[in-house]
């Protein structure tokens, strides 16, 4: 497809992930994938899982994705594993369940966590660790001894571009390993080197983490060899609004979606 648009990081914000198909359907893309992490930290699992399946082409787990499938959720916080037990809750079809229901779930469970395009890898976390990896601004710091080695073997499992989320930071890191923001981007877009490997960090749609508070997903154009950074605003009150009468979630989870931390 010339224009992709792609998405990750929802965590059940109807309200944000609403808001962003909006925009994606305006720049008139070809397809829209998703990246992972459908659910984890807000109230609407089952809304935002329906929503992805019936918009996206494809879709990849992400590690609250998986946490879905454990006995109990393993390297998670206390806030995070309560909302995985709850979403569980909703999600696990019961012997009165409807069919959609059992197909859901299924769906969930079928889900992997990268995918392969000819010269270009998605994952949800990192080209090295698919799942749980995290890739951050401070991996690619010189301190005077070169690369890290984490970088370096990042980079390794590159084919020519990667795309992930899981830190819900965007950003370009460059072959050179130097980490582009996208407010530093002229019209928030990177014109990909032909013979350069790159790295995409494509930001959070309802759990933003680089303070800002809006929406964050990218335009993958094929054709051009460009991606283009998407900041779209949504009802944050409205999306806050949703938590309430949800004892399982905690308020931090509500709270940080109007700063963006």
């Amino acid at each position: 497809m010339p224009r992709q648009a792609i998405i990750s990081d929802i965590h059940a914000n109807v309200v944000a992930l609403e808001t962003t198909l909006l925009d994606c359907d305006k720049q008139q893309v070809d397809e829209i994938v998703c990246i992972g992490d459908i659910v984890g930290y807000g109230p609407d699992p089952v809304e935002c899982v329906d929503l992805v399946r019936k918009r996206c082409a494809w879709t990849l787990c992400g590690n609250h994705d998986v946490a879905l499938f454990m006995a109990q959720p393993l390297g998670f916080n206390k806030i995070a594993r309560a909302a995985i037990l709850w979403h569980k809750n909703l999600l696990l079809p019961k012997w009165y369940s409807f069919p959609e229901a059992r197909q859901r779930w299924n769906w969930l469970q079928g889900l992997s966590p990268s995918r392969t395009d000819k010269n270009v890898l998605y994952v949800h976390a990192s080209p090295r660790d698919p799942l749980t990896e995290y890739v951050e601004e401070g991996d690619v710091a010189d301190m005077g001894f070169g690369p890290s080695q984490k970088i370096v073997e990042i980079f390794e499992q590159i084919p020519w571009l990667s795309f992930c989320g899981h830190s819900h930071k965007p950003g370009v890191i460059t072959q050179n390993f130097y980490w582009i923001k996208p407010h530093e981007l002229k019209d928030h877009t990177y014109t990909l080197p032909e013979n350069e490997k790159t790295l995409i960090n494509i930001g959070s749609v309802g759990q933003p983490r680089d303070h800002t508070p809006d929406s964050c997903y990218v335009i993958y154009d094929t054709e051009a060899r460009t991606i283009r950074f998407r900041r779209v605003p949504y009802d944050v009150p409205a999306a806050q609004a949703r938590f309430k009468g949800k004892p399982d979630l905690h308020e931090k989870s509500c709270q940080r979606l109007a700063s963006g931390v």
